[in-house]
């Protein structure tokens, strides 16, 4: 099989069930922020020296192909309903869960955070700031389309979490911080 079909030549790409539209959409922005964000986890996961974040990236990375299937595959009256994987909307309350146990093992936050510190780290900051991105494109989305919203909250509690995972890679690989400090300090 060719990975070349030579059809979205002229701008346009198909979503699932739903036709053609301009590559340069809104859904096809949303998703394929949702890929670059997949992309990113999958670099950091490269940088990162934790097992245990390492596996919760993983993890992640998949419930991401979810999301992006979802964002894909458009409501169309008149059609049946594309079946996908369901949403991992019960990850929304383990992300939650998982920032829990990893703030018990931080220090409390007294200072802005700026991205950096370790390797991995960085990653994630960098991983933050595509999911942060992605959910802006996800919610413009939302208010010309329908979108589930729990597509939101997913992305949302993503963007803490990689913010607090990035602190604990600081933190188990023994480089602190990299505290924003105000002009003159």
């Amino acid at each position: 099989m060719k990975i070349y079909t030579r059809t979205g030549d002229a701008g346009r790409t198909a979503l699932f069930g739903a036709g053609r539209v301009s590559k340069a959409s809104a859904r096809v922005s949303a998703y394929g922020t949702v890929d670059e964000l997949n992309a990113a986890l999958g670099w950091a996961l490269t940088r990162v020296d934790d097992a245990s974040i390492a596996e919760r990236l993983a993890v992640l990375q998949h419930d991401l192909f979810v999301l992006g299937s979802h964002l894909a595959s458009p409501p169309v009256e008149g059609r049946p309903a594309v079946e996908l994987p369901p949403l991992p909307v019960a990850r929304i309350h383990e992300m939650e869960r998982w920032m829990d146990e990893a703030e018990d093992e931080l220090p409390p936050l007294r200072a802005f955070v700026l991205p950096g510190g370790s390797e991995g780290a960085a990653a994630l900051h960098v991983a933050r700031t595509v999911c942060r991105r992605a959910e802006r494109e996800v919610v413009a989305l939302a208010e010309a389309e329908p979108v589930e919203g729990d597509i939101i909250r997913y992305l949302n509690r993503l963007s803490d979490l990689l913010f607090v995972l990035a602190r604990l890679a600081n933190r188990r690989a023994g480089v602190g911080d990299v505290v924003w400090k105000k002009s003159g300090e």
